[in-house]
């Protein structure tokens, strides 16, 4: 069994299966499916782990996952305080074009969205831009039954192959060899990480939470992510700065402030992780998000 085997459960005989979820977190355990999975995050924050990827996402988000792709979507650490009385909602749509709908994607008709659903096996995350149009075609799905649900499924999947430039969420995967209990224990040293990243913890303190000493932890943390310790910190705190960067204003944001509050002690080591990781500088990386965000041009 590979990570967490998920079995989607399914009401009734159901080939489209919705789920529509308010609840205090995210599921939080590292996990896979037959189904293709669609998911709009309606209201949440977090970091999605896609294989060996990390990807930060919030409220009114739209991510696409493929079948059988090692996924979390690990929500921020304020979302586990006890006290807290923050919720998450989603609308969530799961197909396996394997399954019994294999005779409709069989179809002569459907070899345009066959194409498109093997091209992107590896996920991605739909343009801001085209999130409300695909989110109503999402609701229609889960609102709709019988026939004028497939109809409304089909829409939805000809909207996708029409939509360019789509951002891949994972480019290869170390996780199809992870064994289900890696994947529980894989799940808590993230849950570890990413609730701690802004404090100063070390690769003893993580090693401790494993139950391992730091040798054996740093071997099979590498054998089973592609990632030491400090490469996968570091990415999980320059998510976190991004998060930060794009939610500030662009001419008033203090970027010293953010690199302090995920964890960095230097304004210098700060910029070159933050290069290392995003391939430019914080500047150029706000400069570039926000020209994008209201200057992106049309598709073709």
């Amino acid at each position: 069994m590979k990570v967490l085997q998920f079995t989607i459960p399914v009401a009734g005989n159901k080939n489209i299966i919705l789920r529509h979820e308010v609840l205090p977190h995210f599921y939080p355990h590292l996990h896979r499916h037959d189904e293709i999975q669609l998911t709009w995050i309606k209201k949440g924050e977090g970091t999605l782990v896609v294989d060996n990827n990390m990807h930060p996402f919030s409220s009114n988000q739209i991510y696409y996952l493929g079948a059988n792709q090692p996924h979390v979507f690990k929500s921020d650490p304020v979302y586990f305080k006890s006290k807290s009385k923050r919720k998450v909602e989603s609308l969530t749509i799961h197909f396996n074009p394997n399954g019994k709908l294999s005779h409709l994607f069989s179809l002569e008709e459907m070899k345009a969205a066959v194409l498109f659903l093997q091209k992107h096996s590896n996920g991605f995350v739909v343009p801001d831009k085209h999130v409300d149009e695909v989110a109503q075609k999402m609701v229609a799905v889960s609102k709709s039954n019988g026939m004028d649900q497939l109809i409304a499924f089909v829409d939805l999947l000809k909207r996708f192959s029409t939509i360019a430039r789509l951002k891949e969420l994972s480019r290869s995967t170390a996780l199809n060899t992870v064994s289900e209990h890696d994947g529980i224990r894989l799940s808590n040293i993230y849950h570890f990480i990413m609730a701690n990243y802004a404090k100063q913890i070390t690769l003893e303190d993580v090693a401790k939470q494993a139950h391992m000493t730091t040798q054996a932890f740093c071997r099979y943390f590498k054998k089973r992510t592609q990632h030491t310790f400090v490469s996968f910190l570091n990415e999980v705190r320059i998510n976190e700065a991004c998060k930060k960067l794009t939610m500030q204003d662009l001419h008033s944001v203090s970027i010293s402030s953010i690199a302090y509050n995920c964890g960095f002690n230097t304004i210098t080591n700060f910029n070159r992780v933050f290069r290392s990781v995003v391939g430019e500088s914080p500047r150029e990386y706000m400069d570039h998000y926000f020209k994008s965000t209201y200057e992106e041009p049309a598709d073709h």
